[in-house]
């Protein structure tokens, strides 16, 4: 088994879920020391119950850990961080329906106006030109819905539970997102 203790900054993402899949630990540590900070802030925008911020980081480490040699990676277009961030948003739903099954949902994460999100800011750096224009053009809450669906990969259903909304309601802003974006791009 390789260790990665000469070099861990060197090596990047994709690699140390490889080297987790062969049970490497210092390999595990170093994905965790890189990678949950970030992924603390994203599940914070979507939820802000720390409880369930720390299940689900817990959660979705443990499946990291048990999980890493199904990780197809690059072979497939996929990268470790967004492998991973997969797994945090299908386990934040899932501690959503969980809640929602035996409480009250949980409440809807703080819209923060003062700055813009990480993730907007890297969508806005990533997709440029008229499709960045048309996306900054859409309503807040059109805009959420395009995001969990188009850029996190979740399903309506997903969607509804992540954003506490109605599966309806879902696939209408979804549909006005799309007409919307037709229209800027004409």
């Amino acid at each position: 088994m390789r260790s990665i203790s000469k070099a861990p900054r060197a090596l990047d993402e994709e690699h140390l879920v490889r080297l987790v899949a062969r049970g490497d630990r210092a390999a595990f540590e170093e994905l965790y020391r890189r990678t949950s900070p970030w992924l603390a802030v994203r599940l914070r925008r979507r939820c802000v119950d720390e409880q369930i911020v720390a299940e689900v980081m817990q959660e979705t480490y443990l499946a990291v850990w048990r999980a890493a040699g199904a990780f197809a990676g690059a072979a497939v277009g996929g990268s470790a961080t967004g492998w991973l961030w997969t797994i945090a948003a299908r386990r934040l739903v899932d501690a959503f329906r969980r809640r929602a099954h035996h409480a009250e949902p949980p409440p809807a994460a703080a819209v923060l106006d003062a700055a813009p999100a990480a993730e907007e800011e890297a969508l806005a750096a990533t997709v440029g030109g008229d499709v960045g224009d048309a996306l900054r053009c859409l309503a807040p809450e059109l805009r959420q819905v395009l995001q969990a669906m188009v850029l996190d990969g979740l399903s309506v259903r997903e969607t509804a539970v992540l954003l506490g909304l109605p599966e309806g309601t879902v696939k209408t802003r979804a549909r006005r997102a799309r007409i919307a974006m037709r229209r800027a791009l004409a």
